[in-house]
């Protein structure tokens, strides 16, 4: 690609990889943004991670590739996304939860940046789960579907590691204990 800007999308249509043209405003094309939007917010939080967190960056840097490979895919290429990729999401909470307290109550989103931060990569994975889902009218993503339903308890388990690391987590508190 010789320049960024093609012209092509000035009137509210996009080509999808299979070529085929679709409105900005289709199912599709929301999907990808929450997508876009979800890998985003994830490189943030990998900016932002420290040297002695390494381990959650070799954990979270081979999810950017996915979501990327999920994104190519729900644009009509090929969909390279694995059931072994939601494999490795299971393992991963497993051994991150087996190192935490349990969780007896909720927890707010915070207690420190990052801790914040990965529970707004949370929420976004959530609502491109949502849009794929509303996307899928015309299609079958089922694995992409329960890869990002993976995601979002993955990126919850990595949240309360990350809350516990920098001295706890922000507990909810119900209005008649505030």
């Amino acid at each position: 690609m010789t320049r960024l800007y093609t012209r092509s999308g000035d009137r509210g249509e996009t080509g999808l990889a299979d070529g085929l043209r679709v409105r900005k405003d289709d199912p599709r094309i929301q999907a990808l943004g929450s997508l876009d939007e979800c890998n985003a917010q994830l490189g943030l939080l990998l900016a932002q991670l420290t040297p002695d967190q390494a381990d959650l960056r070799q954990l979270l840097t081979p999810v950017q590739h996915c979501l990327f490979e999920l994104g190519a895919g729900v644009a009509g290429a090929e969909m390279t996304l694995q059931a072994g990729d939601v494999a490795a999401l299971e393992s991963a909470i497993d051994d991150l939860c087996a190192r935490l307290p349990p969780l007896r109550r909720f927890v707010l989103p915070g207690g420190n940046p990052l801790a914040a931060q990965a529970q707004v990569v949370r929420a976004v994975c959530r609502r491109a789960e949502r849009d794929l889902l509303a996307a899928a009218a015309a299609e079958t993503w089922d694995l992409g579907l329960r890869y990002l339903n993976r995601l979002s308890d993955l990126l919850f388990a990595v949240a309360r590691t990350l809350a516990v690391q920098a001295g706890g987590e922000v507990p909810w508190e119900p209005r008649a204990r505030r």
